[in-house]
């Protein structure tokens, strides 16, 4: 079995270590259960809260999402249909985020976990 490339294991959301174990419970598309994550990689046993409180710094990178959404919404609509009134500001942009709110949560601790966990990618001998 061919393993996942780093970018590959970030993009299905897999375990920074073996990059194969599912890091959440759920497939994104079970928006009722996003936030369900996996206490252990299902395949190497890795502990994915590195310690204590550990995802809390995922906060940052939900809050870089979030702004680069307003940023992204706000100019599109300012140059597409060329500055709307401000309740269509305040109805797409805010209601953007909210829908989008599975994706960034997860995503947001996914790169954390990857970028920020001290795991790296440790390739397994043999095969089962």
């Amino acid at each position: 079995m061919q393993r996942n490339s780093g970018l590959e294991a970030i993009i299905k959301a897999k375990c920074p270590q073996c990059r194969e174990g599912n890091m959440f419970q759920y497939p994104l598309i079970r928006v009722d259960k996003f936030s369900k994550m996996n206490t252990y990689c299902p395949n190497c046993k890795l502990r994915f809260e590195v310690e204590p409180g550990f995802f809390i710094g995922a906060m940052y990178i939900s809050y870089a999402f979030s702004i680069g959404i307003f940023l992204i919404l706000g100019l599109s609509l300012y140059h597409i249909f060329g500055d709307p009134e401000l309740w269509v500001y305040l109805a797409t942009i805010p209601t953007s985020v909210v829908v989008l709110m599975p994706f960034i949560f997860r995503y947001s601790r996914v790169l954390f976990l990857h970028w920020f966990g001290g795991v790296s990618f440790q390739k397994q001998q043999g095969g089962l």
